[in-house]
């Protein structure tokens, strides 16, 4: 993502001045400015701050403006990288009483988080009109070279997605929380990999019959390959090749997939009822592309065991969401999006052991954040103990 966003700019809203803190005629004289006593948030406390409004604004649909000052070479201060102490007090003089002032680096980057800048159109003008005023402040403060010593960087959220038809990155910037891990987080995720890559090659060893057996059915039964390919989106979005059993017909169009999942996203999908059980389930039943080994493979989720070796390789953990199609990511609403953040996607899950097909997809995004707010080895260890009664049981499988 841009980290200047000054093209997204446009004509400033009437009364937008107002709502950015300050306009060049309201600048007090510096030494009004320096000698103001000034207390941004610690350092915790602004990160915590900021991972709040993101949740609020994925809710809310109301954009907000992460602004960070950090030095970039010496002159502000003696202390090699820290800033000095008045370059938060000009920022607090230049911004709203219901913004946040706070430190995202102790002593080095200084940070504002803009809060409810209205829609997109108008937060893309918004954004203009406060980087404007900013480095009018600042440059006021300590002059013209400012820019030399100082980097002011605009991160706004949403996040632009596409830009010229390019992906843009994540802005690690907007979630501290999620890429900088204190030490029990890091001592969790070493022993989550550790489980992973046991389990991954147990089980690759352990079924290398069943493995073994069905690629022969499958063979014999339908022309094309055993395996299925497909890009799929881990953690962070990052793309990799996802591994399944193939349990369709070569060359079969895959719009009947797109435009279901696309209604059952927007919650606009009719459930089928079974006339085997009259449960509901959120899934296409009469799939004329469907082998009938491939039928009995979903049905049981052995069409899954390819999946071991993503797991193996780091792109996936025997625990976690379920990693989407980029065409599914295209239709996902904001909150959405944060499933694929806070943990890397998995074979099996909260929505796995709680009735799969049978939940709303809300309902799927529900329980996978819940999941990743609450996640531990031991939890872990729990779904994975869970899974085989829910894969027999075959409640939710189609």
């Amino acid at each position: 993502m841009p980290k200047d966003l000054s093209a997204l700019s446009g004509a400033t809203p009437r009364g937008m001045a107002g709502q950015t803190g300050f306009q060049s005629g309201d600048l007090r004289p510096m030494e009004d400015l320096v000698s103001d006593e000034v207390s941004p948030l610690a350092e915790k406390d602004f990160c915590r701050a900021l991972s709040q409004e993101r949740k609020r604004s994925e809710r809310s649909r109301k954009p907000f403006l992460l602004m960070l000052a950090r030095k970039n070479a010496p002159g502000l201060h003696n202390g090699a990288s820290h800033l000095a102490p008045r370059v938060p007090a000009v920022l607090a003089k230049a911004i709203r009483e219901t913004d946040t002032l706070g430190w995202f680096k102790w002593e080095s980057t200084i940070g504002v988080i803009f809060s409810e800048l209205g829609v997109a159109v108008e937060a893309r003008a918004a954004t203009k009109a406060i980087e404007t005023k900013i480095n009018a402040a600042l440059e006021f403060a300590f002059g013209t070279n400012i820019r030399e010593t100082l980097e002011v960087d605009f991160y706004l959220f949403p996040e632009e997605r596409h830009v010229d038809g390019y992906k843009l990155p994540i802005a690690p910037e907007l979630y501290p929380d999620v890429f900088e891990l204190d030490e029990h987080k890091k001592t969790s995720l070493l022993i989550k990999r550790f489980m992973d890559v046991v389990g991954s090659a147990g089980a690759l060893i352990l079924l290398a019959p069943i493995v073994f057996l069905l690629s022969l059915i499958i063979k014999a039964t339908s022309k094309g390959p055993v395996f299925f390919r497909q890009e799929r989106l881990g953690q962070f979005e990052v793309p990799f090749t996802f591994l399944k059993f193939r349990s369709m017909r070569v060359a079969t169009d895959p719009e009947i997939h797109r435009e279901y999942v696309q209604q059952f996203i927007a919650g606009r999908a009719e459930p089928h009822v079974l006339e085997t059980s009259l449960r509901k389930v959120y899934k296409i039943t009469d799939d004329p592309r469907i082998t009938w080994i491939g039928r009995f493979m979903r049905r049981t989720s052995l069409d899954e065991i390819p999946q071991f070796w993503n797991v193996l390789m780091g792109q996936m953990s025997l625990v976690g969401p379920r990693p989407p199609i980029r065409y599914e990511l295209d239709v996902y609403d904001v909150w959405h999006r944060r499933r694929l953040l806070e943990v890397k996607p998995g074979i099996t899950g909260l929505w796995q052991i709680h009735g799969r097909s049978r939940t709303t997809f809300d309902d799927m995004v529900r329980l996978d954040l819940r999941y990743a707010k609450m996640w531990s080895p031991l939890i872990d260890l729990k779904i994975l103990l869970h899974t085989p009664r829910a894969v027999l049981s075959g409640d939710g499988a189609y």
